[in-house]
Parts: structure tokens; sequence; C-alpha cells
């Protein structure tokens, strides 16, 4: 297929915490590339998930659709000004720029100053309202006009992410606004992650659904060792930090049957998704002050403010 057939280009997605961008970016991609749960801020780098799209006359499309991370309005701790560093990064380096508004929860002071600023970007701009199966149609109306009259968008869509409902006319109009060249990744390559960063963020994903009421969103996992086996399988050895004592034994829990769940169902999604065998082995450590090491940030592509 020649350049002038092929389309590809940046699409930054950006919201307000849990505006639901993960769950887009995943039903976008046709798969798992970030992590989902309840809890708000579960995305803390920038995800790159990759989607193809097939064009009128026979041209195709790759959208590569960076999944930042949710976006203060008052960013005070360190790890949560880099986030939203990363995400403003995102939606500057990116050839078209996707608001994802949670239509139920309407325009929150933290997206109207998303929408302040992107009134500064040059990039074309596209609205997405989410979640619109919980919202009456003249709700969702009414939203529309007030947002656009904020800042104008060039398309507006409707839809409901966790059920897949209006997700393909999004990613038709998006690969139709990109630059015509050739693509920038291998067709069949759904992310660009790593694969002990994927892994990490995979049993992190875990420790949320299993805790998001205990534990505040500080926790983090880190892949120390991965060994590609003989059989085929891959042994992987991971870090959970937390900052107190009382917070290891919330992860253990009682004889340790809470860590083993949350390695269980951890081992059994990667597995899905390498299509390999893997052998998961979890250890809690405190370190207090994890959130305060440059290498930490430096790991998830985040740029550490002293």
């Amino acid at each position: 297929m020649t350049a002038s057939a092929t389309h590809a280009g940046f699409v930054a997605i950006v919201g307000a915490p849990n505006a639901g961008k993960s769950t887009l970016v995943n039903a976008m991609v046709g798969s798992k590339v970030s992590i989902v749960s309840p809890k708000v801020q579960t995305t803390r780098m920038r995800v790159i998930g990759i989607a193809m799209a097939d064009l009128p006359g026979g041209a195709r499309a790759q959208v590569i659709l960076v999944d930042t991370p949710g976006i203060f309005r008052v960013a005070k701790r360190r790890l949560e000004r880099a986030m939203v560093a990363a995400a403003w990064q995102g939606a500057e380096d990116a050839d078209l720029v996707a608001l994802v508004v949670d239509a139920e929860r309407g325009i929150g002071q933290e997206t109207r100053a998303i929408v302040e600023r992107l009134k500064e970007s040059k990039a074309p701009r596209f609205l997405i309202l989410n979640k619109i199966d919980l919202v009456p149609r003249e709700a969702l109306l009414s939203l529309t006009s007030d947002l656009n009259a904020l800042v104008p968008f060039e398309r507006t869509f409707m839809v409901s992410a966790l059920k897949q409902d209006g997700i393909a006319d999004v990613l038709t109009a998006l690969a139709a606004r990109l630059p015509a060249g050739p693509f920038l990744y291998p067709e069949d390559q759904a992310a660009d992650l790593p694969l002990r960063l994927l892994a990490a963020e995979v049993t992190r994903e875990q420790v949320f659904l299993q805790l998001h009421q205990e534990l505040p969103y500080e926790a983090a996992v880190e892949t120390d060792k991965w060994e590609d086996r003989a059989d085929g399988s891959v042994r992987i050895e991971q870090t959970i930090h937390v900052q107190r004592d009382g917070q290891r034994a919330i992860f253990l829990g009682k004889g340790g049957a809470r860590i083993k769940q949350i390695g269980a169902r951890a081992r059994h999604e990667l597995g899905q998704m390498l299509e390999r065998p893997v052998h998961l082995f979890l250890h809690v450590k405190v370190s207090e002050r994890w959130a305060d090491n440059p290498a930490h940030y430096r790991a998830i592509g985040l740029d550490y403010e002293p």
C-alpha cells in the first residue's frame, strides 16, 4: 500500500478524571491497552493505543490514540503535577485533540478549566460526550450547546464507551482528519508500551479493583524481573510499593489471602493479553518516599519536578 493510500497521526484523548478516557481508548483499539477502574486517576502515564480504520476509496488510517492522565483543576502533589504536565504535553504534540466529558457529571470545574486551556490549541478539536446511556437526550443537547459555546468543536459525538455504542463513528471521523503519510507502527501492533510497564499496569489495575476504597491511589507497582522461559511461559516478579505499614497489612490480607487474589487475577489477565502462561510473584514493600524518587517518574514516562 502506498503512502498516499495511508494516513497516520496522533490523537490526544483529554478530560477530567474518570471521564472514561481509558475505556474509550480500549474500545477504539479493540483490545485492552490502558487500565480501567472505578477509582479516579488510574492512568498515570501517557499510554499509546493504536487503532486501524478504513477510509473511503480504499485508503486506510492508523489512529494513534494518546490516553492521557486525567487533568486536575488544581494539582497539589508532585505526582499530580507531573501527570497534568504529561496530559497537556500529549495534547500539544497531537494532530487532533478529543475532549471526553462525562455526560452525567456535566461541566464541572475541571472540565471548564480544560476547555479554557483548549482555546489555545491549534489542533482540530473534537468533543466526545461519554456515558450517554445515563442521561436524557434533552440534557445531552443542552450540554453539547453549552460546551460548544465555550469553545467551538469541529464535531460532537455521543457515545457509551462501556457499551461500545457510537465508537465506530468516532474512530472513522478521527481517521478522516489525519494527515496522509505512512503508518508509524506495524499494523498488528495495538499499543506502544513496554511489556514490563504493561505488566505493572495490569497488576496495578487489580490493586485498584480489589482495594479501591481502602487504599490511596499513590500505590505503585514495578516489574523487577522478566524472564522468558524455555517452555514458552514467562516469569514476572513485581514489587507493590505502599507508604505505610498499615497499607501493607491491607494488601496482604488475612493469611495472605488478599495478595493471592490480586496475583491470581493479574496473572489471568496477563496470560490472556500475552497469550502465554504467566508465573507472577508479588512482593509488598513499604517505600515511604517513593513518590519523591525521580527514577520512578522516569520509569512511567513522567517528568520529575524538584
